[in-house]
């Protein structure tokens, strides 16, 4: 293991595609892979693709028994993606929470599959002898490109729907955290007939360009930036791409809010992951009556918290993950010093090995500084005082971003103004909703927050194939009339 002296730059594909891999709880460089080039792609997506014909043919219930069978195969292999996790992540309850959420979600998904419509027939209303079968052709295989800071469930959130709806899928997690690859590919070796419709590959953004070019169609999930690049890549073969990018997600305290729960509520969605969560809430627009009362209770819960460090099972708040992250982090919190705002809680770098940030709560923040306008991913809740209704809705739609968003207030008076809002999910007093409409209520990125079909919901599915309509007429009329006058 070595230290580093900048760690922006720690991971580093070198001319043999050897990729060095930073540990984010003691900042050491203790691992490393050979990074799969295009033909190794190339060859895996191959051998997928020779899978998945039989994969598709066998029919639902073959899929639904494979992934059952896989979701038994996890829980005997918790612990060690569990351990992988933690060195990938620095964080230990999360870890074990991916592990049983990817479990769960698999569930839910495997019984929302058998309700829906791969195949429906009909007739044309206005010619009764007109019959048509309307069927769902998956996507050969599907590219999955996914994140450092849940690398394990944003592997399969959007693979699990992809293999219910008969693709197959090659995915490359982030370079950043690729250790939980090796134990999740031996739970998958215990079921063979989904072993042979899921590829990982591990690598940087050369590997991520061989997934993009050698799948029918892509799922991105990650920053702007690099969310572009896929686009393009993509756009530029004529293949779909669904992007889930980054958030800047408001809150909204209306003077109605119960400010109890609303500062507990905030504050979970401020500070989930250490803040590194594109769904996390980022910036705060509280009335004028309220902004001292929800301030004050924000700042006495964030006291309350402490990091993991020393030890992974204690604390609340993992390191940063993503050495880069480091550098931006503080640059937000530079940029908001010298603009004038007052840090109340937190706002400090600390240095373990690793990195952490407790959390920060700010005040006497606006618009010009980065931490109110770009994606921070940290544990940091501005909080800005506004004068009235409008004026939140205005300060909340400033942003390039339209992910996800929260009101709290009455329930009437909030999800009027959470209409108002520019934002694909608006989560009304609770900003952990999506969770328990997930599976049910459909919702799209708004602006550069991405991109292409609903994540959730039963599109979250469906959008893994062409729909296809074979049309039929029966008892034709003999004879053709080819012209008219």
């Amino acid at each position: 293991m070595t230290s580093i002296a900048n760690p922006a730059h720690v991971i580093q594909q070198t001319p043999s595609a050897r990729v060095f891999v930073r540990n984010p709880w003691t900042g050491l460089i203790d691992h490393e892979f050979t990074a799969a080039d295009a033909t190794v792609v190339q060859s895996q997506v191959s051998h997928l693709r020779v899978a998945q014909r039989r994969w598709h043919r066998e029919g639902l219930e073959f899929r639904i028994d494979a992934l059952t069978r896989w979701i038994e195969a996890l829980a005997r292999h918790r612990d060690a993606i569990v351990s992988a996790l933690l060195a990938d992540t620095g964080r230990l309850m999360l870890s074990r929470d991916e592990v049983d959420g990817l479990c769960g979600y698999t569930r839910a998904r495997l019984e929302q599959a058998r309700s829906l419509p791969f195949e429906k027939s009909g007739r044309s209303a206005g010619s009764p002898r007109v019959r048509f079968l309307q069927r769902l052709v998956p996507y050969g295989v599907v590219g999955i490109i996914s994140p450092w800071n849940y690398p394990l469930i944003l592997s399969f959130l959007d693979a699990v729907p992809a293999l219910l709806a008969g693709a197959a899928v090659m995915i490359k997690p982030s370079e950043i955290t690729p250790r939980f690859v090796t134990p999740v590919r031996e739970s998958l070796n215990e079921v063979p007939a989904l072993a042979d419709v899921v590829g990982l590959v591990c690598g940087s953004g050369p590997t991520g360009e061989a997934v993009v070019d050698a799948t029918d169609a892509v799922v991105f999930t990650g920053s702007v930036r690099n969310g572009r690049r896929v686009a393009e890549r993509a756009a530029r073969q004529l293949k779909p791409a669904f992007l889930e990018l980054g958030g800047k997600d408001p809150a909204i305290v209306l003077p109605s809010a119960d400010l109890e729960a609303a500062s507990h509520s905030i504050l979970r969605g401020a500070l989930v992951n250490a803040g590194q969560a594109c769904f996390a809430t980022e910036r705060v627009y509280a009335h004028s009556s309220v902004f001292r009362p929800l301030v004050e209770r924000l700042t006495t819960l964030a006291r309350a918290l402490d990091i993991n460090f020393p030890d992974p099972a204690r604390g609340q708040i993992g390191p940063i993950i993503s050495a880069a992250q480091v550098d931006t982090i503080r640059a937000h919190l530079d940029d908001a010093r010298q603009r004038g705002a007052t840090f109340v809680t937190g706002g400090e770098l600390e240095t373990h090995g690793g990195v952490w940030l407790r959390p920060t709560i700010v005040v006497g923040v606006t618009h010009e500084m980065l931490l109110m306008r770009e994606e921070s991913f940290a544990p940091i809740v501005p909080v800005m005082s506004v004068d009235s209704v409008e004026q939140a809705v205005q300060l909340a739609n400033d942003s390039t971003y339209g992910l996800s968003a929260s009101v709290y207030g009455s329930p009437a008076e909030a999800e009027r103004v959470g209409a108002e809002l520019e934002a694909g999910g608006i989560y009304v007093n609770d900003n952990d909703l999506v969770g328990e409409v997930g599976m049910a209520a459909e919702k799209m990125s708004f602006k550069s927050s991405g991109l292409g079909g609903s994540r959730y919901g039963p599109e979250g599915i469906l959008r893994f194939g062409h729909k296809q309509s074979i049309v039929t007429i029966e008892d034709r009329a003999p004879g053709l009339d080819l012209f008219r006058g």
